[in-house]
């Protein structure tokens, strides 16, 4: 799927079965939780910290996919095209970082 396309289905998905979109400083706090909840995962199962048993059966595709949904109600509420704007990250980092990453020694070692 795009992202223009998730954007879509999220703005469809929000008129069917949200109401409305929270405020956009809602959604910054919702997406701050969010990303608090793959933090906890990734700390506790690829980390050095002990994984509880309660945290065991998290899935951590469907909180990164949590943390995509707010991204996309945020770009929507906010009138952004994210694939627009990805692509041209994406060409920013490319030119930027290429030569830099194929010469870190931290990398290639």
């Amino acid at each position: 799927m795009s992202l223009a396309t998730a954007q879509q289905e999220v703005d469809k998905w929000i008129a069917e079965h949200g109401v409305r979109y929270f405020d956009e400083l809602t959604n910054m706090a919702q997406l701050t939780e969010e990303v608090g909840e793959v933090a906890r995962i990734i700390a506790r199962r690829y980390g050095e910290q002990s994984e509880k048993e309660s945290d065991k059966d998290k899935d951590l595709g469907e909180e990164l996919a949590d943390v995509v949904f707010v991204v996309l109600c945020l770009a929507n509420q906010t009138g952004i095209d994210l694939e627009a704007a990805f692509n041209r990250k994406l060409q920013l980092k490319a030119d930027r970082d290429h030569d830099r990453h194929q010469q870190n020694k931290k990398l290639n070692s």
